[in-house]
């Protein structure tokens, strides 16, 4: 099987390099992902800074506490082939030389997605929309250079994203309305080709949703019926104080358990601001007007809300934990609370704390709430 296995997980840690002894690590030099050796990876979503070294900061606290990497931008089809046959590798080729630096696990996002795609891939010279096979031979074009060039190193790749909507029905993008639902399994069909060893995995948000957990698992289904291979679902793990609940939480890591594919919480962060809106998603078209009730914690994170967030933080690592044996990655969104996409999305301007490092660096509660979770 080309998925991460528990007992594949650990070998492939040690082989590696991924994690040391505990016996070897000094307890003040431990990591988070350290804690974790026996569990799963531990991962960090990299901006371009922290990919080329400028934020020295957010590259020290990578190294010690993470032992996965997830490109947050430089590896989508936008920045990668902005123009037809016109790839610009210089990013991508950086973040594949830290992880293979820092003996980390690297995970390509994203192959196939609705969003940060350039216009031209779905139009002609004349602006209109591309028959089936041009769009098919673009995408089969663009997943074998890409994941050709880094078949090897580069060891996951998010290929599809996003492809369910909330109520379970299938998102019509421009891949679906031109290919078909058959884009799905050509999307990962390409990816297998191009790179026989890689973790092919099929990522979403709000698969909480019991809706949209229930469409994604046939989804999963579909695919692998008609001869494509998803190895791995991430559940991307946008979270807020309130939801969703913690029984919808395990019950998505048990549904897709079941499929027999390894579950990986991909992009995990806690929002604990006030929703701008009734929608719990992680749409990036969704926008709201920045205004003083939507960005109340502009001058720090009262103590009450800290608490909060280091107990919801503390009850999904207790579910993640108590199913170490179903989940082999959990990716953070982001290193710090100021690399968070959440202080601009859905609103831009605001300042938000969903991470397990504040914005000086420093280990927040949560961060020590998670930590002592393995030792229990």
């Amino acid at each position: 099987m080309k998925f991460l296995s528990k007992q594949v997980a650990i070998v492939t840690l040690v082989l590696f390099g991924f994690a040391c002894s505990p016996a070897k690590v000094q307890e003040s030099e431990k990591g988070l992902k350290d804690f974790y050796v026996d569990g799963f990876l531990i991962g960090t979503a990299l901006n371009l800074n922290q990919i080329n070294g400028i934020d020295a900061r957010g590259v020290d606290l990578t190294k010690q506490h993470f032992n996965a990497i997830t490109p947050e931008n430089h590896t989508k089809w936008e920045l990668i082939q902005p123009v037809e046959g016109e790839f610009d590798f210089e990013a991508a080729d950086a973040f594949v030389a830290f992880g293979q630096a820092n003996n980390m696990h690297m995970v390509g996002h994203t192959l196939v997605w609705h969003s940060q795609t350039p216009r031209w891939v779905f139009q002609d010279a004349e602006g209109n929309l591309v028959d089936r096979e041009t769009l098919i031979e673009r995408m089969r074009t663009h997943i074998h250079t890409v994941v050709g060039r880094y078949k090897g190193k580069i060891h996951a790749w998010d290929v599809v994203n996003e492809a369910v909507n909330d109520d379970g029905t299938i998102r019509e993008t421009l891949w679906y309305r031109i290919i078909g639902k058959e884009y799905l399994t050509l999307a990962f069909q390409f990816a297998r080709e191009a790179d026989p060893d890689a973790i092919l995995i099929y990522n979403d948000y709000s698969l909480e949703i019991p809706e949209k957990r229930a469409a994604t698992v046939e989804l999963v289904k579909y695919v692998r019926e008609n001869g494509g291979e998803v190895d791995a679902v991430g559940t991307q793990g946008h979270f807020s104080l309130d939801w969703p609940d913690l029984d919808w939480i395990e019950q998505t890591v048990l549904d897709f358990a079941d499929l027999g594919v390894d579950v990986m919480i991909t992009e995990l962060d806690i929002d604990v601001l006030p929703p701008a809106f009734d929608y719990m998603g992680a749409d990036v078209n969704m926008r709201a007007e920045l205004n003083e009730t939507l960005n109340p914690f502009a001058d720090g994170l009262p103590q009450d809300v800290q608490d909060q967030l280091t107990e919801r933080y503390r009850s999904i690592f207790e579910i993640y934990w108590n199913h170490r044996d179903k989940i082999s990655r959990v990716t953070f969104w982001g290193v710090t609370d100021a690399d968070s996409w959440k202080n601009n999305w859905p609103v831009v301007g605001r300042t938000n704390y969903t991470l397990i490092f504040d914005r000086d660096g420093q280990p927040k509660p949560a961060f020590q709430a998670i930590s002592e979770i393995p030792a229990q």
